[in-house]
């Protein structure tokens, strides 16, 4: 008797049956990638409370928030970021996976602003005190501070918060970066940001779904 469970037809194994079901991206999409944190990321990140830190190892994938007052990640002058090991659990999923696979992604959240942040890089433990000693809170410094140096970034279109209904009732912070401020900075194109963004809320919601 055969007890096999039978094979999804429907199953998507390659990337050419991937593409053939989804439309190409947008240029813009391809290109607002950046190697680098400019000044609209740091004043982002500088903005951001709230963190989702992605890891990969031998004991699999894991997601971990991070989060602390907005601008608890410092950036340093060459771009590299410093996020503190606040008091947790000492699962220590985040921390194990990095010893195997430096390999990290970072997304950074801003209350009422629907657009996130995302970075990718690689990241290194440092339990140097000159590092940790930065970062006090009420009395008591991390145990360690991860260092990643960011390899690319790029920002994600609002949609997902918006379709959520995450930030409901908030206001986007004032001065906070524009998406197309963001990605005239990220891309280097001559984008009229101003012009994206006034035409953003009508183009978000006819691609809404």
């Amino acid at each position: 008797m055969d007890t096999q469970t039978p094979a999804d037809p429907f199953a998507v194994t390659t990337e050419a049956q991937l593409r053939a079901l989804y439309a190409e991206p947008l240029e813009l999409a391809v290109k607002k990638v950046s190697p680098r944190i400019e000044a609209t990321a740091r004043a982002w990140i500088a903005s951001s409370p709230f963190c989702v830190l992605s890891t990969v190892g031998s004991r699999g994938v894991h997601a971990t928030p991070r989060g602390d007052a907005p601008g608890f990640v410092a950036v340093e002058p060459d771009g590299t970021l410093l996020i503190p090991d606040r008091r947790g659990n000492n699962r220590l999923d985040a921390l194990r996976d990095i010893l195997e696979d430096s390999r990290v992604s970072v997304i950074f959240f801003v209350p009422g602003a629907s657009e996130v942040l995302r970075i990718h890089g690689t990241a290194r433990i440092s339990a140097d005190p000159a590092l940790t000693g930065r970062f006090p809170e009420r009395g008591k410094t991390p145990t360690t501070v991860l260092v990643v140096t960011v390899q690319d970034l790029f920002m994600q279109c609002a949609k997902s918060i918006m379709r959520s209904r995450l930030w409901d009732g908030k206001a986007r912070p004032t001065g906070l970066p524009t998406m197309g401020q963001l990605i005239a900075s990220h891309s280097g194109r001559d984008l009229d940001s101003a012009a994206y963004d006034r035409d953003a809320p009508a183009r978000l919601e006819q691609t809404m779904y």
